[in-house]
């Protein structure tokens, strides 16, 4: 089953958020379908905020690593391309293509000045257009998840600028909608109604569970850096356990279950 088909199964496409190769390896070995990576937790990783605040070629590195140690379908968060113009986008596209990456995630927002901003909708669709056009006559038909920051951002009218984004990207090339932050079951069935795309949406609070999810005709769900977030949070505690202890007993109680 390739990576467009995965969005068509019966059940959610549950995607596993990956930040390097250890977590790339275990999630393979844990059973799952297909490996994104998670642009905020590499960033952290790397010791950046989000928000492309690392370059380009240090985030193709780890690409590479994560390619190296797994044959799973891998997709790479893009956030907003790395890159104004068209073909910059399109040249760090084909090195990813290159590399045996099937997708990508394209977000509809730029951080400015340390704020996160909706970027106008017609100027993202036109650029996204060319993007698509420019890859599929050059041989790099990546699959392409585009983000929409309506809900995550709170806009005033999210669920209808929702819809107008997500049919719009849908004549521009998008192959899915990705949808951060939306939780309620009407919005979502209406915009699996409504847009013509396979619907992605993340782990967030509140979020239903994926039986529900699977009911209202999501297609994808995604982990974002919330396991990479939790992860690191149990190492803090238990680096603070070492310390306050005085010793590694805590590093070893898991042996004895």
């Amino acid at each position: 089953m390739n990576f467009n088909e995965l969005h068509h199964q019966k059940k959610p496409l549950l995607i596993a958020n990956v930040w390097d190769a250890t977590s790339a390896i275990i999630a393979q070995q844990s059973g799952y379908q297909a490996l994104g990576t998670s642009s905020a937790a590499i960033a952290a990783m790397l010791g950046y905020d989000d928000g492309e605040m690392m370059s380009f070629d240090e985030l193709l590195y780890i690409v590479k690593r994560i390619k190296a140690v797994s044959h799973l379908p891998l997709s790479v968060d893009l956030e907003a391309g790395f890159g104004e113009s068209a073909d910059k986008i399109v040249e760090n596209l084909k090195q990813l293509s290159c590399l045996g990456v099937v997708g990508v995630n394209l977000e509809d927002s730029k951080i400015v000045n340390a704020v996160r901003q909706l970027t106008d909708a017609t100027v993202f669709a036109n650029k996204l257009k060319q993007v698509r056009l420019k890859l599929n006559l050059e041989g790099h038909p990546l699959f392409f998840n585009i983000r929409t920051d309506t809900f995550l951002l709170n806009h005033e009218q999210a669920l209808q600028e929702t819809l107008y984004r997500g049919q719009l990207y849908a004549k521009s090339g998008a192959d899915s909608l990705f949808v951060p932050c939306i939780t309620q079951s009407n919005d979502i069935k209406t915009i699996t109604n409504e847009v013509a795309l396979p619907l992605n949406v993340m782990c967030v609070p509140n979020l239903p569970d994926f039986e529900q999810l699977k009911s209202l005709g999501v297609s994808r769900i995604s982990m974002g850096n919330f396991i990479h977030a939790t992860v690191h949070s149990q190492l803090k505690t238990l680096m603070l356990t070492i310390m306050s202890q005085q010793s590694f007993s805590e590093v070893f109680s898991h042996e004895s279950l």
